[in-house]
Parts: C-alpha cells; sequence; structure tokens
C-alpha cells in the first residue's frame, strides 16, 4: 500500500486499527511514534547498485491503556512528515514489536490495516546460479512406455 492510498483511506473510517496477517489485533491504545521515509542503498548478490525508498510507519503499544488513534490525528502526522521530510508517495513499511521487532507491509481489508508478513528474495537469481522452480509433474501423467517390465531401460 502505498502513501496515497492510506491518506485515501483514513477519512472513511471511525478508528485506525491494524491486525497481523494471523489474524491477531494490535492493541487498540497503539501509538504511531514515527512515520519517516528511508532510503537503502546496496549492492545486490548480482553486483547491482540499487536503492529502494518506504515511507516507514513505527507501531508501539504503551502502557497507555486510554489513548486511542483517531483517523484524523494519523493524517495531520503523515501531511506534517510530507510537509517538514519531504516524504514521498512510497509504499509503506510498518514496523512493529512482536518478539522482537518485524517489518511489514501493508494492506487494507475494509476494516483492518493488515500487517502482511515480508518475504527477502534473491534479486540476482540469474546471476548466482538459483534455478528456476522445478516443473511440478503427476506421476500418473508420464508415459508408462519408458519403464514398462522387459523395457530394457532398467
Amino acid at each position: 500500500m502505498k502513501l496515497s492510498n492510506i491518506k485515501e483511506i483514513l477519512p472513511t473510517l471511525d478508528n485506525v486499527e491494524f491486525q497481523l496477517a494471523d489474524g491477531t489485533s494490535v492493541p487498540e491504545h497503539f501509538h504511531v511514534t514515527e512515520v519517516g521515509q528511508i532510503t537503502k542503498h546496496f549492492i545486490d548478490c548480482g553486483g547491482v547498485v540499487r536503492t529502494e525508498k518506504v515511507v516507514n510507519f513505527q507501531l508501539w503499544d504503551a502502557n497507555d491503556f486510554e489513548h486511542r488513534l483517531k483517523p484524523t490525528k494519523l493524517l495531520n502526522i503523515i501531511k506534517l512528515s510530507e510537509e517538514k521530510l519531504g516524504i514521498e508517495d512510497a509504499e509503506i513499511e510498518v514496523e512493529y514489536q512482536n518478539e522482537t521487532i518485524g517489518k511489514f507491509d501493508l494492506g487494507f481489508d475494509g476494516k483492518y490495516f493488515i500487517l502482511k508478513n515480508k518475504q527477502t528474495a534473491c534479486l540476482a537469481s540469474d546471476a548466482c546460479g538459483i534455478p528456476a522452480e522445478k516443473q511440478k509433474i503427476k506421476l500418473s501423467e508420464l508415459s508408462s512406455t519408458c519403464c514398462t517390465p522387459n523395457s530394457g531401460c532398467c
């Protein structure tokens, strides 16, 4: 989800609610402690220099049980970050601490913002020799003439 998407969704909501991909809710008294832009400048295993930018939201579960972040407040935080930091319309990455700090992609199911699990991947699979995924075939679909008894193949 890009920053422009969340800015369109927030005015339609009464509450800002987050859930993990497994359906576990982020406690309703969470805080958004940071909104920023992260630029990652790196080299992949194939030697290609790359740059990625994401808008970062950091969620924090405090002992402030009466706190409730309203959509207008989050919109104001986003607006301020755009004005002061020059944040671009990029994909949102959410940091949230469970057992450790996790980084999540962001989705929306019509009610909840969903913290979607991120996956790693090789960006240069052709350069480092990672084979293409093997084709899966059903043994029942193999030709029966290749290894029949007395065919001489075994």
